[in-house]
């Protein structure tokens, strides 16, 4: 892997920090590499619907922030934006560390797709995605925290 491609990952995942929703995630962690990202996120009471157990919000966030993050490690030059997302919800979540692991599944010009996996903190699948994302028109030196 070339210095620039690393270099690139790091400020993608300062990027991600910078976000201002990750005030309310707090603990949240992007780990970027070639074609693939993992989103970290110990789980809090303030997460959980009326049932007491994870929100599918949260799912969803990680599950396409997770898939989202491998499809921009692969493009340096604009910021792309999730079009389409589909989740399933397999387990319900209640405590520990969760993990979402995204990877690319095709990349073309302009149009990308990932999958996702949510594990719980035994491991065990807990929910999945994939999710289609595009070429914004933003340059990503220009966005917030990236350049930092």
């Amino acid at each position: 892997m070339t210095k620039k491609r690393t270099q690139h990952y790091k400020q993608l995942e300062n990027m991600y920090q910078a976000a201002p929703l990750h005030a309310f995630y707090k603990g949240i962690q992007l780990k970027v590499e070639e074609k693939k990202s993992t989103v970290t996120l110990a789980i809090r009471p303030e997460y959980f619907h009326a049932g007491m157990s994870t929100h599918g919000s949260v799912y969803f966030k990680l599950l396409d922030d997770s898939a989202y993050f491998a499809c921009q490690s692969e493009i340096d030059d604009f910021f792309i934006v999730t079009t389409n997302f589909n989740i399933s919800l397999l387990h319900p979540i209640t405590k520990g560390t969760i993990k979402a692991v995204g990877t690319v599944d095709f990349s073309s010009k302009n149009l990308f797709t990932a999958s996702a996996q949510l594990f719980d903190e035994r491991g065990r699948l807990c929910g999945t995605g994939q999710g289609q994302f595009m070429k914004s028109r933003v340059a990503l030196d220009g966005v917030e925290g990236y350049l930092k």
